[in-house]
């Protein structure tokens, strides 16, 4: 999750961030863009902020999967069942445009609606508070993504397991870059930005590939043994994981946590965006309960059962409460000092 402020270090992601990606507004000139994939021009069922809708799914300012360009573009590459993939999609006058290289292009392309928010509902949201209505008003292009893809949000997701943001960011981009595959299709810095060439994007290992990942190599992206060996876990049962991407999301969050290490707040943070889970909230995170009691009760020291006493009236649509309360920016002062990082890389 994501807020429109700079990060700070925390044990998540979630909770300093509401899911929002700062997408560049083009230029009123002409663009030139990349050819030769296959396109499509999707229009949405109503407002639609690529920003906030795609920003989960990034990993850091560095993530090698995830990428913004300045023509207003937003640049995925993932893997998906028939294959690596890159996704850009950009959108112009009411519409989507959409192109897709790769083996996986086709499957990126017929995924895009629900990637897109398309299977979520929100209509369904009754904001029950003053300032959740009034951030719910303010960004009516809120939609929840569904990527259909278990893995990809996993494996990053355990990275984050009680570690700083900076440090779990750091692995994913060592790793992803050292043991993934440049991202097919063009590359997004062939668009510049500013003329500063960036590195190729890439699509994460596939499952064999994290499998074979050397003890060392795991030690030098400072990722301790015990979230090493949940991954190794995870990976070995990889197609079983993905399963859960069909399933309802209290199933699914139950697929996953039958692998010892992953629990309630590993398991949430992926259906959220594998499954677009809109009632998935995040429990037994550092801060979310904080910012949630101090938003809607001015109770700063609430706990896991006071936040989800205070978004009972969201049942149903707890996941989404929680986003629109962190987009709203109100969180209260740091009293605590910074989590701190633990570097095992250097030792």
């Amino acid at each position: 999750m994501a807020g429109r402020f700079e990060p700070r270090p925390a044990v998540t992601r979630t909770t300093t961030r509401g899911g929002e990606v700062a997408v560049p507004v083009p230029a009123p000139r002409a663009v030139a863009r990349p050819h030769g994939g296959r396109e499509r021009r999707y229009v949405p069922p109503g407002p639609l902020d690529l920003g906030l809708v795609l920003g989960p799914l990034r990993r850091g300012p560095a993530d090698p999967t995830f990428r913004t360009t300045p023509d207003g573009s937003v640049w995925r590459a993932t893997r998906t069942p028939a294959g690596p993939g890159t996704l850009r999609v950009a959108a112009r006058d009411g519409a989507v445009h959409a192109e897709a290289w790769g083996p996986g292009a086709e499957w990126l392309q017929e995924q895009l609606p629900a990637l897109l928010g398309e299977s979520d509902d929100p209509d369904a949201f009754e904001p029950r508070h003053r300032l959740v209505a009034d951030t719910h008003r303010r960004r009516p292009g809120l939609r929840l993504t569904r990527t259909g893809l278990v893995m990809e949000s996993l494996i990053p997701s355990i990275l984050e397991q009680k570690v700083t943001t900076d440090e779990a960011y750091r692995a994913w981009r060592l790793l992803v870059r050292k043991y993934g595959e440049p991202a097919p299709g063009p590359s997004p810095h062939a668009l510049g930005r500013g003329g500063t060439p960036t590195e190729r994007m890439h699509v994460m290992p596939e499952p064999r590939t994290w499998a074979l990942v050397p003890s060392w190599e795991w030690h030098r992206a400072g990722v301790d043994n015990k979230r090493a060996s949940t991954i190794l876990r995870a990976v070995r049962v990889a197609r079983r994981m993905e399963e859960a991407a069909a399933m309802d999301p209290e199933a699914a969050q139950a697929r996953l946590e039958l692998i010892p290490g992953i629990g309630p707040w590993t398991s949430a943070e992926t259906v959220q965006r594998s499954n677009g889970a809109p009632d998935a909230v995040t429990v037994g995170d550092l801060h979310l309960p904080g910012i949630v009691g101090y938003a809607l009760a001015g109770d700063r020291d609430a706990d896991d059962d006071a936040m989800l006493e205070l978004l009972e009236p969201y049942a149903g649509q707890r996941h989404r409460a929680a986003r629109l309360i962190l987009l709203s920016g109100r969180t209260p002062a740091r009293r605590k000092p910074k989590m701190p990082r633990h570097d095992i890389a250097a030792l």
